[in-house]
């Protein structure tokens, strides 16, 4: 199965430039310095998924083809993954759009959302049809044979996903042995490394995440919702191992 993966945001849950900011990162004219919040495009054959969808959504969007998108994997429930839900409603033309979820995620869009699934619906109100992510249980959408692997996010459990020989991780703190030992044998890894080194509560960094990639041995590594402390994308890259890159928004990954 050949798979087609689009950054549509690199960002952490400020985006950079951030607000109020004026440091080389956030003042740098190279466009992939600029990062809305993270989400990620991943398609194959006829086959469209959507990976969270934050309050940039719509922006990620305006100028890619307008084309259904079968189902959104939400990772969890912050507003920087969540915040764009509403902004499907055009999308919602094509069809009912499925998403996917850990309960607690699935139980905040319902209260965040409550117009979406309320009996008698407003006209015009995205069509949302929620399901509960199984822990452990792969599920089928389309081409796409998905597997949830869980992680932690600080102390809160939340949901990365692999799809055959690819996986997508954000917002990762730590994850347990055995969850870890699900991704082997993935050959692209996108994950996330919030800045290079200084610790952080609930994220991790790019010296932690080189434990998990040098466990794993995937053939490409790419590092998603970083923060403007990461360092300007042309001087990291010359620093990282050969195989490890910063993902840029518009990127476009072929696996």
């Amino acid at each position: 199965m050949s798979i087609k993966v689009t950054i549509l945001g690199s960002g952490t849950s400020t985006g950079v430039p951030e607000l109020g900011c004026g440091c080389e990162v956030c003042r740098s004219t190279d466009p992939r310095d600029a990062r809305l919040r993270s989400s990620a495009l991943i398609e194959s054959g006829d086959s469209r998924l959507l990976i969270d969808c934050g309050p940039d959504f719509r922006t990620q969007m305006l100028h890619r083809p307008f084309q259904k998108i079968d189902a959104v994997l939400l990772t969890h429930k912050h507003y920087d993954h969540t915040g764009g839900l509403d902004d499907l409603r055009p999308f919602c033309r094509k069809g009912d759009i499925p998403v996917y979820a850990d309960g607690h995620t699935v139980e905040h869009v319902k209260s965040v959302l409550p117009y979406c699934f309320s009996e008698v619906k407003y006209p015009g109100v995205p069509n949302l049809m929620l399901h509960k992510v199984e822990e452990g249980k792969r599920f089928t959408i389309g081409d796409f044979e998905i597997e949830p692997i869980r992680v932690f996010h600080g102390r809160f459990p939340i949901l990365g996903y692999r799809m055959g020989a690819f996986a997508y991780i954000t917002d990762m703190s730590f994850i347990e042995p055995d969850e870890l030992d699900k991704l082997k044998g993935v050959d692209t890894l996108v994950i996330n490394a919030l800045r290079f080194s200084k610790p952080h509560g609930s994220h991790q960094t790019v010296l932690e995440a080189y434990k998990i990639i040098d466990y794993l041995k995937p053939q490409s590594v790419y590092f998603t919702h970083m923060m403007h402390h990461i360092g300007l994308h042309a001087k990291i890259e010359k620093v990282l191992p050969e195989n490890v890159h910063l993902a840029y928004d518009g990127l476009e990954i072929y696996i």
